[in-house]
């Protein structure tokens, strides 16, 4: 089973917790399996971290910021090299483990959406694999 999620961002980069949503979907799934995640975005990602300290969302961001900033000698014409460059650093795909509709992530855990050219209308699709057993 495939579905689309749509999202809308409002700043340039911002961290969109999609925990709940994702729970939601598998819940209603029902079923235990590999949910897998994919960001069809150059200039977005998506990662799992600690999502309880919204401390942490603003740290990576002003990491990722330092890391790759936004005015550098790029050739890309567009003016978002670095967009580019941190969701390479991010990644575009994750796959997390259902068990009979419950997405199993660590205590502390959540699933982001990294914006970072936004704002953007966005969307994200699951893909929903059932476990034979």
């Amino acid at each position: 089973m495939i579905k689309t999620v749509f999202l809308e961002t409002s700043k340039r980069m911002e961290v969109v917790d999609i925990t709940d949503e994702l729970k939601k979907e598998c819940k209603f799934w029902g079923k235990s399996g590999l949910l897998n995640i994919f960001c069809p975005h150059t200039t977005a990602g998506l990662t799992i971290q600690e999502n309880y300290d919204p401390d942490v969302k603003e740290d990576i961001l002003s990491t990722l910021s330092k890391l790759v900033p936004k005015h550098f000698s790029y050739r890309h014409i567009e003016g978002n090299s670095d967009a580019h460059i941190k969701s390479v650093l991010c990644g575009v795909s994750l796959t997390i483990p259902v068990s009979e509709g419950v997405l199993l992530l660590g205590k502390w855990q959540g699933v982001l959406f990294l914006e970072l050219d936004g704002p953007r209308k966005r969307e994200f699709h699951l893909t929903f694999i059932q476990s034979e057993d």
